[in-house]
């Protein structure tokens, strides 16, 4: 039975020219649900003073969010937090893809191969957003809540990514983009940058060496779907004493043969094999 065209997704009176886009309120409440989101929790007169607004305003916007269990206080010591709604809400957006599910068992195991965390990350506006995560059972790790996001440049994870792009794509990536500096080891300029891109293409796997945090290495692979194209990129994070130079190439090994485990499983033709389509 034919289904009924879909409505799109913005009223035909609407001039974006000429009227605005946002409603200033629901700005507001997200803002919240944002600087939350980032924190252990917040006290009324903290988030008044994060988001620069009147105590009275804010306490309006928690009190709409909290009767639908968006946000709730913690009474003892009065701090607000992220309610069970916004996990339902948050639960939607990972279950539009079957790879976060797919990729536990195989993010499991590489944790216990390696002993170090193992994380799950896509890209989303130039950065890259980790979407779930295994954990080591060492008492020092690299700690990537799902939603955390990080530049592309100084992430294995991201730099697995890049890896994949298109030579267009990659271009428009980097134009009139700073490559911020976080450590002495970051590539901050696009031939570096480029240079390492292409030794990825080559063995397989990405190498983020203290760029992002001093004492902490990351290597990584990217994750395919059907038709070849890139999903998702997982990876390997610990402490540079757990990831001697000696010890990379292995660990390597190890990552891509996971992120090649993780693509058959999500449909991904083999190496020699020619995409659908």
């Amino acid at each position: 039975m034919p289904q009924p065209p879909r409505r799109k997704g913005r009223p035909k009176s609407f001039d974006s020219a000429s009227q605005p886009a946002t409603i200033q309120s629901l700005d507001r409440a997200l803002d919240v649900l944002d600087a939350l989101a980032g924190a252990s929790g917040m006290t009324l007169t903290e988030l008044s003073s994060a988001l620069d607004q009147s105590a009275a305003t804010m306490y309006r916007v928690l009190s709409t969010l909290e009767a639908r269990q968006i946000v709730e206080m913690e009474p003892q010591s009065q701090t607000w937090h992220i309610g069970a709604m916004a996990f339902r809400l948050g639960s939607a957006f990972l279950r539009r893809s079957s790879v976060i599910e797919r990729a536990r068992p195989v993010m499991r195991e590489l944790m216990e191969a390696t002993g170090e965390t193992s994380n799950l990350g896509i890209e989303r506006g130039g950065d890259v957003m980790f979407v779930s995560q295994v954990e080591t059972h060492e008492s020092i790790r690299a700690f990537f809540p799902p939603g955390t996001t990080s530049p592309m440049h100084a992430s294995g994870i991201g730099k697995a990514l890049l890896s994949c792009f298109e030579d267009d794509q990659l271009t428009r990536f980097l134009r009139g983009r700073a490559l911020e500096r976080f450590t002495e080891k970051t590539l901050t300029s696009a031939e570096a940058l480029c240079a390492d891109l292409a030794q990825i293409r080559q063995r397989g796997w990405s190498f983020d060496d203290e760029e992002k945090a001093p004492g902490m290495r990351c290597v990584a692979a990217p994750v395919f779907g059907m038709q070849g194209e890139v999903l998702a990129g997982i990876s390997i994070s610990g402490p540079t004493a757990r990831m001697p130079d000696g010890g990379i190439s292995g660990i390597g090994a190890l990552v891509k043969d996971a992120a090649q485990k993780l693509s058959y499983g999500l449909g991904a033709p083999a190496a020699d094999e020619t995409p659908p389509g």
